[in-house]
């Protein structure tokens, strides 16, 4: 069969890459192709743009860009329907991938399936309509989701998270000592406190420089920073200025392993965080604090922000959001995960709570074998 699959970034590049994998495991014969990535490009089929055309995050970026996103929109819609696949498989990125869907339902008979689902429970939850009138399958993996979706009488698939995989699958591949880690990356044979500020350069200058500034008030922790795919070094160096800051690219999943402690942006990186079990603090600074602050209290259809707290569905980490998130706040939740035992202890208890909600790993087999199934269905109707 033939599957055409759409991301917007590299953690989107990451899982459909993992569920092409597991595509071609229950069907031999699978042909891809796909808006992408280079983890994409190396299980095989055709690359048609790189997610980095696609990617822009903010107002201001997005209202710079939007005829280049409009340009790339309607040719990912012709291309869609020139190649006439048997399912169009949409992983997260809504802004983008829910104005494909419309189109593609409208004009075509080509069933739309999407993987890792919009998060419209937290934001813009009028959104269910475009999803039950344009998404035939939606697959979640989020424990959470279920009910949402339930209650909206729109029935889904949950199969589990990859990032569970991910990360086992990491651990599969062989243990890397300390001495070895920090020899590899040039480090200093001092703990960790890693730095996690988001893969957007619009996080990156948020959030990364008050990070800094509240980690190096621990003098026996080195401070390295995990480098975001497709963002330079240069970029990376408007804000890690003059201060002792290590940067590693391409070695998030090592770093974590040997971190001591991580001052993390929201996002997936907080769920891979618990799942080394590293104590973490959440940390998301925006420029425009008091709104965020508003729209929280009477916006936002969520208590948390932060995937782990989510999951668990109470605070298992501190999540430093808006006008919350100081260099003194941060430097204290720092210090409590540093040097307070029993508040470790207690947030690695929620880590394994929250991983048992999640289940257990298999996540793109499962996706694949349910989409091929429900695949071959429909055509025997």
């Amino acid at each position: 069969m033939k599957y055409y699959l759409i991301v917007g970034e590299a953690s989107g590049d990451l899982h459909a890459s993992n569920l092409m994998r597991a595509l071609q495991h229950e069907d031999p014969q699978a042909e891809f192709r796909f808006f992408g990535g280079d983890l994409m490009k190396a299980v095989g089929g055709t690359c048609v743009k790189h997610y980095r055309e696609l990617a822009y995050m903010g107002f201001i970026p997005v209202l710079l860009h939007l005829r280049t996103i409009f340009r790339n929109m309607d040719y990912c819609k012709k291309d869609v329907e020139a190649w006439q696949p048997n399912v169009l498989i949409l992983v997260d990125y809504p802004g983008f991938n829910l104005k494909i869907a419309e189109y593609i339902k409208q004009h075509t008979r080509i069933p739309v399936y999407y993987y890792i689902s919009p998060k419209i429970w937290a934001w813009k939850e009028y959104r269910i309509k475009n999803i039950k009138r344009d998404v035939d399958e939606l697959f979640s993996i989020l424990p959470f989701e279920v009910d949402f979706f339930k209650k909206h009488q729109y029935p889904v698939h949950y199969v589990g998270n990859p990032c569970v995989d991910a990360v086992d699958d990491f651990r599969k591949n062989g243990e890397e000592t300390f001495s070895e880690f920090i020899a590899a990356n040039g480090l200093e044979n001092r703990p960790i406190i890693a730095l996690l500020a988001g893969s957007r350069r619009q996080e990156i200058k948020d959030n990364l420089p008050d990070m800094i500034r509240a980690a190096a008030s621990f003098p026996d922790y080195q401070l390295v920073l995990a480098g975001a795919p497709g963002i330079s070094p240069e970029y990376y160096k408007e804000y890690v200025g003059n201060s002792d800051v290590k940067i590693i690219f391409n070695r998030t999943y090592p770093l974590l392993r040997h971190a001591e402690a991580a001052l993390v942006t929201s996002g997936t990186a907080t769920l891979e965080t618990a799942l080394f079990r590293v104590p973490q603090a959440v940390c998301y600074h925006t420029p425009i604090g008091k709104v965020i602050v508003f729209l929280k209290r009477h916006v936002l259809k969520v208590k948390y922000i932060s995937l782990v707290n989510l999951i668990a569905d109470r605070e298992v980490v501190k999540e430093l959001v808006a006008d919350t998130m100081t260099v003194e706040q941060v430097r204290a939740e720092l210090r409590r995960i540093l040097y307070d035992g029993e508040y470790r202890r207690q947030m690695l208890s929620g880590y394994d709570y929250m991983a048992s909600r999640l289940g257990e790993a298999g996540a793109p087999g499962r996706a694949a074998k349910e989409m091929v199934a429900l695949l071959e269905k429909s055509f025997k109707k």
